[in-house]
């Protein structure tokens, strides 16, 4: 659990960055320059997706959605929305927004858990 919120915690602190980098490249309408954070930002939340749901990574395939009880609502058209067009201002805030109904819903798992623990 303390590995899974480490990498969680990393996952986050990278994307804050990188959302940060990607928000200001829109803000100056340089649309050419976001494709590379774009992807970056995509393999963040795919790696996200997979802690959060206490899945091995697997980046090698395409990304098995069903198999994860975790995720945002509609996360497959979503997710290729993105994918297809990422250098659009549109695609960075669904990102952005998958990230964050990520997190509440990997919060919201936690919480569960551990009221969910017999007290010692």
């Amino acid at each position: 659990m303390a590995n899974q919120m480490a990498e969680v915690s990393s996952i986050l602190q990278e994307w804050s960055g990188v959302k940060a980098r990607l928000e200001e490249l829109f803000h100056e309408r340089n649309h050419e320059n976001t494709r590379e954070l774009m992807q970056r930002g995509i393999d963040l939340f795919v790696q996200f997706l997979y802690f959060s749901n206490e899945k091995a990574l697997q980046l090698d395939r395409s990304i098995p959605f069903i198999q994860f009880d975790l995720k945002p609502v509609n996360i497959e058209e979503r997710f290729a929305f993105i994918k297809s067009r990422p250098s659009l201002f549109h695609s960075f805030r669904q990102l952005s927004e998958l990230m964050v109904e990520q997190e509440k819903l990997f919060v919201k798992n936690n919480i569960i858990k551990k009221s969910s623990k017999p007290k010692a």
